[in-house]
């Protein structure tokens, strides 16, 4: 289950986002002024069977708005993901390939005739108790892999993103995104705005992440 800016949703993580320690090493990583691209809940059901090899937006090749392949060597984006319930072998912790996102594209390019459904020989499972948080460079290879358990593998997806990475195809306003996605009827990720009254109630030091994604208020 995926659920897009859950932060509309429930607030009680805000103040993790903004955790000064992630942060710290985002704005290492990137740049001053980063932004907050997704918060998204990511939830591996019991019985949910192994998905396929990707990259996150924007190198999965599937969307309409993708940086193209061959990438340049350069991060761009960051992953997190915070574990509310643990990452075990036995509920579908993240499966990834170490080293990866040097790689020039990904298996959603299918010119590199790599089949996105088999498993790696270098793929490994991270696991940790819940609390923990994976950081990755999102050109990274990843996969949610089956959960055989009787319960569910719970995760918050917050990506981070440099000043001067263009955000607009995800906008659901974006005239931006019409252009692109929208009238030529292709696919693409959205993240819905964040409601006015959701903005103010976040701490102090988190808005300034969200403030681009703040809904629009007609008069």
């Amino acid at each position: 289950m995926f659920v897009p800016c859950v932060i509309n949703e429930d607030q009680s993580f805000a103040p993790y986002v903004a955790d000064w320690r992630v942060l710290a090493l985002a704005e290492r990583l990137l740049s001053p002024n980063i932004r907050v691209s997704f918060t998204s809940a990511l939830i591996n059901e019991p019985g949910k069977l192994r998905t396929t090899w990707h990259a996150d937006w924007p190198f999965n090749q599937n969307n309409a708005c993708h940086v193209p392949a061959p990438y340049p060597d350069r991060l761009m984006h960051l992953t997190a993901l915070i574990m509310i319930s643990p990452f075990t072998e036995e509920n579908g912790g993240t499966l990834v390939v170490p080293s990866s996102h040097r790689a020039s594209s990904n298996p959603t390019d299918k010119s590199l005739g790599i089949d996105p459904s088999l498993p790696c020989p270098t793929e490994y499972c991270v696991t940790g108790p819940a609390g923990s948080v994976l950081l990755f460079d999102s050109r990274l290879w990843h996969c949610p892999p089956g959960n055989p358990s009787q319960a569910p593998r719970v995760a918050l997806g917050v990506r981070y993103a440099p000043w001067w990475l263009n955000l607009e195809p995800l906008d659901p306003d974006s005239d931006q995104r019409r252009q692109l996605v929208t009238e030529p009827g292709r696919h693409e990720n959205i993240v819905p705005r964040i409601q006015p009254q959701v903005w103010r109630s976040l701490p102090e030091n988190v808005r300034p992440l969200y403030r681009h994604w703040v809904a629009r208020v007609d008069g």
